[in-house]
């Protein structure tokens, strides 16, 4: 089964704008189908068509736990033209919520519509909801309080302002609407508490109901650390009157519950806040162990950066001793390049997942590079764009590929004496990171190729492009004067087309 990414960069030209949007909804929508009680699919409209009429392809799909699926049949994958599904098509056209096949229906009608998911403006996808038919008997609370937040959840997700970039998604630790769901209105004061959401408030301790009370003070009242209690309400109150939320950890009179705040805010206008919460005190119990193991192999990456920083210690203590230039040239390039090595683990070892933003990264080297670099001339270095997040074990070649193009420039790129600038421009895409090396110096000749050139840097960059990343690298002369090296890096898997 192919991933979202994958899908996406086998069948469209989104942005990486877009993709990283994309793959933040599908991290969410799980509590939009739990509050729709219906099953959700993610329509893009693909670049694979017959010429006659654009194909709309199914991405992803999920299906609620609070009721029973309408699709058990998986749709991933499926690729349909405007006539299967009129509603996509139609969404796609006007840019609005199609709703019953285009009938507007009140927010406690069985949901059977199309939410267009918007970036940055412009809309890249459909979200459509659909659900079994529902007895005409009157809702009760909780499935007029889900439908109630879920109908302000797809407004905002055709606005672009849910979810969030600022709120990292966690699936397996963020609480789900069936473990405890709380519904404020815009005063902060509860109107809905789902039972599962009342006994973990009892298990902190709360002997009184929770609706019709102050969410914030009943919290902050069963929190024994007046810093923590003063925190947590806070966050509590803030999910009432400012956009996003946070997920946080409450510890209670021996209990330990997970809670979720995110506010409601469709057309930027507050009507309150949903709260999910989750009692995990004998869950944490269990998970102890996991956390040490996580704590260790941080440990472990925390050591390696270390050691790798003593290597690069020594080798620039050798490298001051030596009398012989070229000696001293070959370790002061080792200096550098272990020294990357070791901001990756660096890295590594302050974060739970084995994923390396390469932004902090490349700029944490770039000053680095230059004082490393013995230069006569005056550059300066500076990034354009965002490189993103990659899996550790690409990380860190591509690390030492940017390192070596970076310190290619400025070594041989300016004469002496020169004044230049060299740039790191990078465009992410759903299928590839292009990444241009840019500088303003002396230029190569026509034709040059880095497989062939006699510099040491160059053949490692070209060995690991080749090996390690998949890519592909150009060195050409720049527009203007200059140089730039071009490096193209996969994302995701492109078939071949038939």
């Amino acid at each position: 089964m192919s991933t979202l990414s994958e899908m996406l960069a086998d069948h469209t030209e989104l942005p990486g704008e877009a993709v990283d949007h994309l793959q933040r909804v599908v991290g969410e929508w799980q509590l939009l189908a739990d509050t729709s009680f219906a099953d959700l699919l993610l329509w893009v409209p693909s670049d694979r068509s017959d010429g006659r009429a654009p194909a709309i392809l199914c991405v992803a799909q999920c299906r609620p736990t609070t009721a029973p699926t309408y699709i058990p049949v998986d749709k991933v994958g499926a690729v349909v033209g405007e006539t299967e599904h009129p509603e996509v098509a139609e969404c796609l056209r006007t840019d609005s919520i199609v709703r019953g096949g285009g009938r507007r229906q009140d927010q406690h009608s069985p949901p059977h519509d199309a939410v267009p998911v918007r970036v940055a403006g412009c809309v890249v996808a459909v979200l459509t909801r659909d659900s079994a038919p529902v007895s005409r008997r009157p809702p009760s609370l909780l499935e007029a309080a889900y439908r109630d937040c879920a109908h302000h959840l797809c407004d905002m997700i055709a606005e672009g302002s849910f979810p969030t970039p600022s709120e990292k998604t966690d699936v397996n630790s963020s609480p789900r609407v069936g473990d405890g769901f709380i519904r404020l209105d815009t005063a902060g004061i509860v109107t809905y508490a789902s039972p599962n959401a009342v006994s973990a408030y009892h298990r902190m301790g709360l002997t009184a109901d929770l609706p019709g009370h102050d969410l914030a003070a009943s919290t902050r009242a069963l929190v024994t650390d007046p810093f923590d209690a003063e925190e947590i309400a806070s966050t509590i109150a803030d999910a009432v009157t400012a956009s996003g939320g946070r997920r946080m950890e409450v510890d209670a009179r021996g209990a330990t519950v997970l809670m979720r705040t995110l506010a409601l805010q469709p057309a930027g206008r507050s009507v309150g806040a949903l709260v999910l919460v989750r009692d995990v005190t004998e869950v944490k119990r269990r998970d102890r162990a996991l956390l040490s193991k996580d704590a260790t192999i941080r440990e472990i990456h925390h050591r390696v950066k270390n050691n790798l920083q003593t290597v690069a210690a020594l080798l620039r203590l050798q490298a001051r001793r030596t009398e012989n230039d070229e000696a001293k040239v070959a370790l002061t390039e080792s200096v550098r390049r272990v020294t990357s090595i070791a901001l990756v683990h660096d890295v590594l070892s302050n974060a739970v997942d084995e994923v390396v933003d390469l932004d902090e990264v490349v700029d944490r080297l770039v000053p680095v590079m230059v004082d490393v670099g013995s230069l006569s001339a005056d550059v300066t270095v500076r990034r354009e764009g965002s490189l993103g997040v990659f899996p550790a074990e690409r990380a860190t070649p591509l690390v030492m590929v940017l390192t070596e193009l970076v310190q290619n420039s400025l070594e041989h790129g300016f004469d002496p004496g020169s004044t230049g600038r060299v740039t790191i421009r990078s465009t992410r895409s759903s299928r590839t990171l292009d990444v241009v090396v840019r500088d303003d110096g002396k230029g190569v000749p026509d034709g040059f190729d880095p497989s062939s050139s006699g510099r040491l840097g160059l053949q490692i960059v070209s060995t690991l492009v080749a090996v390690e990343l998949k890519g592909t690298i150009t060195v050409v002369p720049a527009p203007g004067g200059g140089t730039d090296a071009m490096l193209q890096v996969p994302l995701g898997r492109r078939e071949r087309r038939s």
